[in-house]
């Protein structure tokens, strides 16, 4: 049989609410207490949940409607024909034809209307704290799956979940694409697992992160004439096995810029491991592998490590867990500068462009100088500018005076 569920009272004051969002469709197998929708009152947020299960037939309201306490919001189903149980009061006799919806003053042979009550804020089957930290960590509810009872999401299944869904953490829903090929030809193409990560992983980090990049730029000339000696030697070096070896003593400096903030507990996790990522350009897409205790290795040994986890990663074998810091190098590409997105849950990540002979001012003379741009983008919630600014500047020292890797590492 199919029953009118109508609206309980919500709170003294409250005689009416608006619809935020409609969580499930007309024809949708639902089960008792599964939410049916979310409604916003008296500037506080609930969700709506089922008294029965069932089908749901349609709903008699859309989002933004303003519906009062006591109205039909929705029609239901129950499974196999038989009564719901109400929250109140339920039907002593159940008509013999399901009765369609029908305002108020319907024939006497309509069921009697199911009252339902108001759960606390969300969308899924979870507690408030739940719910609060699911937001905090920017997770999405619809992509967890609950393990308490009746699929009761907990707050470890939140945990648990990071790095989930595309659609993290942003709250408003995505609209759908047009249909491109009524204004000409196109060629759709599968996501890789590794594209469809990334952009999960990106869309998480940019939706609950405060970015913010600081810019500086370092003279890398006598840098790059000693490169260029060891390599005479036979020791390969590149300007990113220096930039590691300068990040971990960095690092030690600034501690908060190797750590992660963790809301659920209300602690920023300092690490004392340093073990740095390294984007890798593959033909499956962005990699990033990670060198372990950074600190304890010599530039040379760095450079070999560099290439060493560079094949791995273009072969699929790389490590890429366990990252403190990361380090992006577009030099050899081009650009003078760009916005890296922080490696989640890292804090900070360090950008480099490539490196071009420019005009400085030395002793009173125009000289040429060989010139790196720098970019540190840093979680702001953790970090604030002027301790970024004291950061780039020491990498920015160290790369530019390289003997002071000796005496600080």
């Amino acid at each position: 049989m199919q029953s009118e569920i109508k609206l309980a009272k919500l709170k003294e004051g409250v005689d009416s609410v608006v619809v935020q969002e409609l969580l499930v469709g007309p024809g949708q197998a639902i089960e008792k207490d599964q939410a049916l929708m979310t409604v916003n009152a008296d500037k506080s947020t609930f969700d709506v949940k089922a008294p029965m299960g069932g089908k749901l037939v349609k709903f008699s309201v859309k989002v933004d409607d303003e519906i009062k306490i006591g109205a039909t919001y929705c029609v239901i189903e129950g499974s196999n024909g038989a009564a719901p149980t109400a929250a109140k009061e339920a039907p002593k006799e159940a008509p013999k034809e399901a009765p369609k919806v029908a305002p108020q003053g319907a024939p006497k042979a309509a069921p009697k209307p199911v009252e339902v009550s108001l759960a606390p804020v969300g969308v899924y089957p979870a507690s408030p704290s739940t719910r609060w930290l699911a937001r905090k960590l920017g997770i999405d509810l619809a992509t967890v799956r609950g393990s308490g009872p009746n699929g009761r999401i907990t707050e470890e299944d939140v945990k648990n979940s990071r790095g989930g869904s595309a659609a993290v953490g942003a709250g408003i829903p995505v609209p759908p694409m047009p249909r491109f090929e009524d204004f000409g030809p196109v060629q759709r193409e599968k996501l890789t697992p590794v594209r469809k990560i990334t952009a999960q992983r990106m869309s998480l980090a940019w939706t609950i992160i405060p970015h913010v990049t600081q810019n500086d730029i370092a003279d890398i000339t006598d840098l790059e004439a000693f490169r260029k000696q060891q390599d005479a030697k036979g020791v390969k070096l590149t300007v990113t096995a220096f930039a590691l070896k300068a990040s971990a003593i960095a690092l030690k400096m600034f501690p908060t810029f190797n750590s992660s903030l963790d809301l659920a507990s209300n602690q920023l996790v300092l690490k004392q491991y340093f073990h740095v990522g390294v984007a890798v350009d593959t033909k499956a897409g962005l990699l990033v592998p990670v060198i372990r205790d950074v600190d304890k290795k010599s530039v040379e040994q760095l450079g070999k490590e560099l290439t060493e986890v560079a094949e791995k990663a273009r072969t699929g074998q790389a490590d890429m867990s366990g990252g403190t810091f990361t380090i992006t190098n577009l030099g050899g590409i081009g650009g003078t500068g760009f916005t890296p997105i922080v490696n989640y849950p890292e804090v900070a990540i360090l950008g480099m462009s490539r490196a071009r002979l420019q005009p400085v001012i030395r002793d009173g003379a125009v000289v040429p100088r060989l010139i790196l741009p720098l970019s540190l983008s840093y979680d702001h919630r953790v970090i604030d500018g002027a301790t970024a600014a004291r950061f780039a500047r020491a990498l920015a020292e160290m790369l530019e005076n390289p003997w002071m890797m000796v005496m600080k590492g």
